[in-house]
């Protein structure tokens, strides 16, 4: 069962009851357990030191394990409060999986720190209800499971917060039941009444209620897990060639004439790489070679120059008035801002002179470089936190602070796995304490327990392997575990490629290969982005590397959008319909609601997305499936065999499906359906689910 809470007092659904409060069972001694056993409770952080989170709308699954001894049937409900403080009440289901599992989907709609608690207790009806349909009709103990039913009548009508039309039926069921003239077919009719058992499902009979251990759950804006981002270098748009030969920067100014093509191919999100005056010392020169030549820009993550560091704005774009005005533009076009926080600093950035106790000091008086082995960044020193907690934690949330005044809501954050945890800790709770609509993505390509710990102690978002699961069974895996393992605590950014990497799979794939990574990123996360270039296929790489050959972070790019897009060679379309699918299909808005499915082939992925009726913003159910070739080189046929079961459908049934890419519909069932795709025409079916017939 499925429902949507509100911040509004109540909400009717077919997993909402009528709110009641929990009369808990009193246990003679003090034990870990309680009357009902109620264990391993979703959603939940492992170690549970952190609260789990979810964002606004989305269909989270509340699920518990629960039992008791012998074959009386059990119940479970989950309580939940509002930050505004509205309380509600959901009947769990049973999953009938063996393993004793309760769950039920709820998609809060406030933003804040909600409480959930689950409640079992015997369910008292429906073990009377279950007896008595087996042994009745079997002749068994008719006189005594018929006063039974009676006397559990006679309890519930005598509640007095059922609607009197309710209590004057159960007041004649029970009669019945004890009237001698109603036969044995008449008596099961009473057991096996609809609207009987629909009174009891609302308000049931509860005895031994167990009340489990309050929790919370972080609800985070809509943004925090629902966006498809585009990364661009502001100083490359609109920067131009001189006669001379050298090249001036884009502006600000310059960069704000990109954002219509931005929001026209549907991003939410425009992230900007650092924007701060950069170093000369050590700078780069162009595929990160150790000598800068005169008008080499750079890298933007060597931060920090005699004109300032991390609250300054580097003087080739503009000013922070020009910021402001790039971000109320951004804004004009539907677009929110996201930039990089890249906690380090060149030799030139001011904190060397005034703060070298925030720096790592070898032992021949040197400052140490920052490494990545076997990449070495000459031009950039990290922070060591540990010299001086107090006065580098306090700077960094001044930083925080300054782009938060700027407008800035989102902070895509570089390598913070080279900071101490602690430290994410620390500020992530300071700044959301005082906004709780800053986001922040972790750009952590590192061991998953720091990924996931990351992830725990506050981060919003997270870059993920999916760059690098590109077969069948990697890509299976990856989903399972983004959609399900670390759901609760976990939100995948994924991008497609971005300035630091491009994958064997791009290098080699062609443009085929483009569309695929595109297609799977958009329709299996909620959040998913791109890198500038990707949709005109740049797919040459620096000899031995996975970085693109002239690389954008080390000089400036010339790029014709339009031109490109004109001729043809352009993905942008390509893009800008998968995000109009996107906005058109809340499935696709969600990350949990994913199912694998099957194909013949080793190279065919399918997977479907499902949201029930009750948890879309529309009131309908969507369904979306997804058939891709993974195999950028061939095309392939075979067949593909779903599970209807996990959109409310019944094996062997046969629906209508329109593929959302090409606009064909075909009759499809549950068993096998025969797909073709050519990865050089169309790698991927988009297929939402028209209906049953």
């Amino acid at each position: 069962m499925a429902i949507k809470t509100r911040a509004e007092a109540s909400v009717r659904s077919s997993a909402e009851i009528p709110l009641r409060p929990a009369v808990a069972w009193q246990p003679p001694y003090a034990t870990r357990t309680g009357r009902i056993a109620l264990s391993r409770p979703r959603p939940h952080t492992p170690d549970d030191l952190f609260r789990p989170k979810a964002f606004v709308g989305e269909a989270v699954p509340f699920g518990v394990t629960a039992f008791r001894e012998g074959h009386d049937l059990i119940g479970v409900h989950v309580r939940l409060v509002s930050p505004s403080g509205v309380e509600t009440l959901h009947r769990l289901t049973a999953l009938q999986d063996g393993f004793d599992r309760w769950s039920v989907l709820i998609a809060p709609l406030e933003q804040g720190v909600w409480s959930y608690t689950f409640e079992a207790f015997a369910d008292d009806f429906a073990t009377w209800e279950h007896a008595a349909d087996l042994k009745i009709a079997a002749g068994v103990d008719v006189p005594l499971m018929r006063e039974m039913g009676a006397l559990l009548f006679d309890r519930a009508r005598d509640e007095r917060s059922r609607p009197n039309a309710e209590r004057a039926a159960l007041e004649a069921a029970a009669a019945a039941l004890r009237d001698p003239e109603v036969g044995t077919e008449s008596a099961l009719a009473v057991v096996r009444d609809p609207a009987i058992a629909a009174f009891f499902a609302d308000r049931p009979l509860q005895s031994l209620t167990t009340v489990g251990t309050t929790r919370e759950l972080l609800v985070e804006r809509e943004r925090a897990g629902v966006g498809a981002w585009y990364e661009f270098f502001p100083r490359s748009e609109g920067a131009r060639r001189l006669k001379n030969g050298t090249v001036k920067s884009g502006t600000f100014r310059t960069a704000a004439k990109r954002l219509p093509g931005v929001a026209g191919m549907g991003f939410d999100v425009i992230y900007i790489v650092p924007v701060h005056p950069i170093g000369q010392t050590n700078r780069k020169g162009r595929n990160n070679t150790l000598e800068a030549l005169p008008g080499d820009p750079g890298s933007p993550y060597a931060i920090g120059a005699a004109d300032g560091g991390h609250d300054a704005i580097h003087s080739d774009l503009g000013t922070l008035a020009d910021f402001r005005a790039f971000v109320r533009a951004a804004r004009t076009q539907g677009l929110e801002v996201a930039i990089d926080l890249a906690l380090q600093a060149s030799p030139d950035h001011p904190w060397v002179a005034e703060h070298p106790e925030w720096f790592t000091t070898l032992p021949d008086g040197t400052i140490a470089y920052a490494e990545n082995p076997p990449k070495k960044y000459q031009d950039i020193y990290p922070l060591n936190f540990d010299n001086d907690p107090v006065g580098s934690y306090a700077e960094m949330l001044r930083v925080v602070r300054h782009w938060v005044a700027q407008g800035v809501k989102i902070f895509r954050v570089d390598n913070p796995h080279t900071k101490p945890l602690q430290f994410w800790e620390w500020l992530i709770a300071t700044v959301n304490a005082e906004d709780p609509d800053v986001i922040f993505l972790a750009e952590a390509f590192t061991r998953p327990a720091i990924m996931q710990s990351l992830a725990m102690v506050g981060f919003q978002q997270s870059y993920s392997y999916f760059t690098w699961r590109n077969t069948k069974a990697e890509l299976e895996e990856f989903l399972v575990t983004i959609s399900r393992e670390t759901a609760d605590f976990m939100r995948p950014n994924l991008f497609v490629n971005t300035h630091d990497i491009l994958t064997q799979y791009l290098q080699f794939g062609g443009r085929p290969a483009y569309k695929i990574r595109a297609a799977i990123a958009a329709t299996v996360g909620a959040t998913y982005g791109v890198y500038a270039g990707y949709e005109l296929y740049e797919n040459v790489a620096r000899p031995g590397s996975e970085e693109n050959i002239d690389n954008e972070k080390y000089e400036y790019k010339f790029r014709d959008w339009e031109g490109a897009e004109a001729s043809g060679n352009s993905l942008a379309p390509y893009l800008r319909r998968l995000n109009e699918i996107r906005r058109a299909h809340p499935a696709l808005r969600q990350l949990r609601g994913l199912s694998l499915h099957w194909s013949d082939d080793d190279a065919i992925l399918v997977y479907v997305k499902h949201l029930p009726a009750a948890l879309s913003e529309t009131g309908e159910s969507d369904t979306i499936i997804v058939v891709v070739n993974v195999d950028p080189h061939s095309a392939r046929q075979t067949l593909v065999h779903l599970d209807p079961t996990v959109w409310g459908g019944t094996p062997g049934e046969s629906f209508e499906v329109e593929d959302l890419i090409s606009g064909s519909t075909w009759t499809w069932s549950s068993s096998s359906n025969f797909v073709r795709l050519d990865a050089f025409i169309e790698p991927v079916h988009i297929l939402h689910l028209k209906g049953t017939r």
